[in-house]
């Protein structure tokens, strides 16, 4: 289906069908619908603000009162929301945080944007939206909008949230509306931002579509319509799962140009030469965050439930997870060269964040290196300007000064900070293994690439 601005014209089989969802578009149109959004995260606080900024009231709800109270007072706790915009907002009157969940019934629309992680199993864990469907279903009323952010697993919609909402005397498409819009935040991309991302969105009826297709259009500007929320659903397990794929081929690249004594950096930007047919992708140490390591397990749990085997993307999860193991490698070679065991040894870890400049630790490969290189008996330590302290299972660790690089056996590029000091880091430490390509121009035969 085509890209929409404005609401998609529906057609309707009774009148009260045609009021229903009439009056919620004038609301929405005219800026007085009521705006909910459940979950404060690095999804929901955004949306929020962006809502608010555009001419909405709207109510922010989160279980943990500490970030509620702290949303209220204006101090931002997401990187990509800064104090002003968000003080703003609440001078205005347009933006409150609250855990009192009974606020759902003053509300027209409500943005689902809760944590959808991996049980100890490895199998989705949809507990977090069955809390905030089973609170929203206790105060649902004729002409309210559900829309359901959070990535998970094509039918989730139509099969989890749908029957929880229609066990009320209202039904779908015609008392209330229900849709699902995958939620694209990229943490620290100062380029792109809620604002001014596509929204894709499906739902269950067209006149679902119509009613979350008005309310985005008005606070993104472009509005993506699917045939459906199950399809919604597959975007975004699309987009997710094809960058795990790619990074996993320049992974593997990686292995096999060591096995040819090839620098596979200097392969990719000349390959990346090419205008067509050909996407630079980057080998590092292993997947982190909370999409690109997460979606395809969602994607492929459900695909052996439907009977089929996603060869392909299983193998990609493989050499993804194999990565943290090959630093570790690389590190007992970098220091055996050097005349030191890795048992012993003190290696230190540059960056623990998932990715460069942000201060989320979630998924992290700095982690899983870590683990290994513990179990091996390693003396661990890190810096990372944005994670000040590292208090996961099995760590309590607090960030060091890069001076004390010259302190350690071996330092390990793990996160690229751009704030960090390459030059002085060179100079300072004894052997280094760069896993990012971030010394690219520094010669030392101390530097070990990944």
């Amino acid at each position: 289906m085509g890209t929409v601005i404005a609401p998609t014209p529906v057609e309707t089989s009774s009148e009260t069908q045609t009021l229903a969802l009439a009056a919620l578009l004038g609301k929405i149109l005219r800026r007085e619908a009521r705006v909910g959004v459940i979950g404060l995260g690095y999804v929901g606080l955004p949306l929020a603000v962006d809502l608010a900024r555009v001419g909405f009231f709207v109510t922010g709800f989160d279980l943990d009162r500490e970030r509620t109270d702290q949303a209220n007072s204006g101090r931002s706790y997401i990187a990509d929301v800064d104090d002003r915009a968000l003080r703003q907002q609440i001078d205005t009157g347009r933006f409150h945080a609250t855990d009192d969940f009974s606020e759902l019934s003053d509300l027209d629309t409500v943005s689902i944007c809760v944590p959808t992680p991996l049980s100890k199993t490895k199998e989705p864990d949809l507990s977090y939206i069955i809390q905030a469907v089973q609170a929203v279903a206790g105060h649902l009323h004729r002409g309210q909008l559900i829309i359901l952010e959070s990535t998970t697993y094509p039918g989730t919609t139509e099969e989890i949230v749908l029957p929880m909402l229609e066990r009320s005397s209202l039904t779908v498409g015609e008392d209330f509306f229900l849709a699902f819009s995958p939620e694209r935040v990229d943490p620290g991309n100062a380029t792109f931002q809620t604002c001014n991302m596509p929204k894709v969105v499906g739902g269950i009826t067209p006149r679902c579509n119509s009613a979350a297709s008005a309310l985005y259009g008005l606070c993104t500007g472009r509005v993506v319509e699917v045939s459906s929320a199950r399809t919604a659903e597959m975007v975004k397990l699309l987009e997710n799962t094809f960058r795990n794929v790619n990074i996993a081929l320049a992974n593997e690249m990686a292995l096999l140009c060591r096995k040819f004594d090839l620098d596979v950096w200097e392969i990719i930007e000349a390959a990346r030469s090419k205008p067509f047919g050909f996407m630079p992708f980057y080998p590092g140490p292993g997947l982190g965050g909370h999409c690109i390591p997460i979606d395809p397990v969602y994607l492929t749990w459900k695909a052996r439930a439907n009977g089929f085997e996603p060869r392909l993307i299983e193998v990609a999860q493989q050499i993804n997870n194999h990565m943290p193991h090959h630093v570790v490698d690389r590190i007992a070679v970098a220091l055996n060269d050097f005349g030191k065991p890795l048992r012993g040894s003190r290696v230190h870890i540059l960056g623990v964040a998932y990715k460069r400049d942000v201060a989320d630790v979630r998924e992290s490969p700095a982690l899983d290196i870590m683990h290994l290189l513990a179990e091996r008996k390693a003396q661990l330590s890190y810096s990372d300007p944005f994670v000040p302290r590292l208090a996961e299972p099995g760590f309590d660790f607090t960030s060091e000064s890069l001076e004390m690089v010259r302190e350690k056996d071996c330092v390990v590029v793990v996160t690229d900070h751009s704030g960090f000091d390459y030059p002085v880091i060179v100079r300072n430490s004894p052997v280094i293994v760069d896993t990012r390509n971030a010394l690219a121009g520094f010669t030392d035969d101390k530097i070990y690439q990944l």
